[in-house]
């Protein structure tokens, strides 16, 4: 069977789960930097959905390495379909999240001043933006995974 760049197992999936990991951890990173953030539920949601992401990419990105290293390709139907489900639930979790992040920010920024000052909106658009990227990478990994799946 070749092997589909991007799917699970491989190089390129190490480098997505890398890319996934860097940017969850800087949104979530973003985000807390600040004690205020607790006032809206967007940003709580944010900081949840980030907290879910980065124990599965981490994990994601382990296995992945000692794929890579070892030069085993663990291309089983069911866990394949299982990290292609939790690929694509947290995908659209931290999609919903980036969004309502952003969209808070905004609303906060056209607002005024009183509501956030602009060093607090400043790390909220940072950590949304952040937030984008993971859910780019956490997408494009499950679409990979995805087209391998008929393959099996």
């Amino acid at each position: 069977m070749d092997e589909l760049p991007g799917a699970f197992g491989t190089s390129a999936s190490f480098a997505l789960r890398l890319g996934q990991t860097v940017f969850s951890s800087a949104s979530l990173l973003f985000m807390c930097l600040d004690v205020e953030f607790y006032s809206y539920t967007a940003f709580c949601y944010l900081v949840t959905v980030m907290g879910l992401v980065i124990p599965w990419s981490v994990t994601l990105l382990v296995v992945d390495a000692y794929c890579v290293f070892i030069k085993c390709l663990p291309h089983q139907r069911r866990i394949i379909s299982i990290i292609v489900l939790g690929d694509m639930v947290l995908s659209y979790l931290s999609l919903a999240a980036a969004c309502s992040t952003a969209s808070v920010t905004d609303i906060l920024l056209d607002v005024g001043g009183s509501y956030c000052p602009p060093k607090f909106c400043g790390r909220y658009q940072l950590s949304a933006a952040m937030a984008f990227l993971s859910w780019f990478l956490s997408s494009a990994s499950c679409l990979f995974n995805f087209w391998l799946l008929p393959i099996l």
